[in-house]
């Protein structure tokens, strides 16, 4: 089974503010896109991915992720992550209707192609199946079986929100790069531990992270 997976991205203007301990305003647009732009390439090379649709309407983001592989899904809603996941997922059905769905978040910068077939692999096993984030108070990643309705419930404890709306948590062992999202400079410092892609890796160079 290969999943299509939908990722959602705000304008990178607005993308990252609990970052700002850690980096400048000037800095944390390029940190976010580099995110996204680890996480779509790790997503692509995974034997569990068929494609990645991506709703952004952030122009220079459509661009580097298309170029990249992915599919570019206006974010035609503008009313929020789940709005935009939501209308995401029906994009990705009208084109693959009888696709597994999967929503993944874009700050995934550590994210591994064969860990996340893994959690692929668990989650085919339910209609709706969930991974908790590395603070098992989040959701990196939702998923549907064919002909089931996504239902996101992303942002503050999503992990209870999707567990109450029937959605059955994956517990799995050694897929820490699915579960580091980063929001803080702390995440950031533990995905760099995890070992981050290229592009994250350049841009937290321009940093001065303490810790690291």
């Amino acid at each position: 089974m290969q999943w299509s997976l939908v990722i959602p991205l705000k304008p990178l203007a607005l993308a990252k503010s609990r970052l700002a301990d850690t980096a400048a305003d000037g800095l944390r647009p390029s940190l976010a896109l580099a995110f996204a732009e680890d996480t779509v390439a790790a997503a692509l090379a995974s034997s569990a991915v068929r494609d990645v649709a991506v709703v952004t309407d952030d122009a220079l983001a459509a661009r580097a992720l298309a170029a990249l592989g992915a599919r570019i899904v206006p974010d035609e809603p503008r009313a929020g992550l789940n709005a935009a996941l939501t209308h995401g997922a029906a994009a990705v059905r009208a084109i693959r209707p009888g696709s597994p769905l999967a929503a993944l978040n874009a700050d995934l910068p550590a994210l591994r192609p064969s860990e996340l077939a893994r959690v692929l692999d668990a989650a085919a096993e339910f209609p709706r199946a969930f991974l908790p984030d590395a603070a098992a108070i989040g959701t990196t990643l939702l998923t549907a079986a064919p002909g089931r309705a996504l239902q996101p419930a992303f942002g503050t404890d999503s992990r209870a929100r999707h567990r109450a709306s029937g959605a059955e948590e994956i517990r799995l062992d050694a897929v820490d790069s699915v579960r580091q999202d980063v929001d803080t400079g702390e995440d950031l410092r533990a995905a760099l531990a995890l070992g981050v892609g290229p592009r994250t890796a350049a841009a937290a160079a321009r940093l001065l992270i303490p810790g690291q």
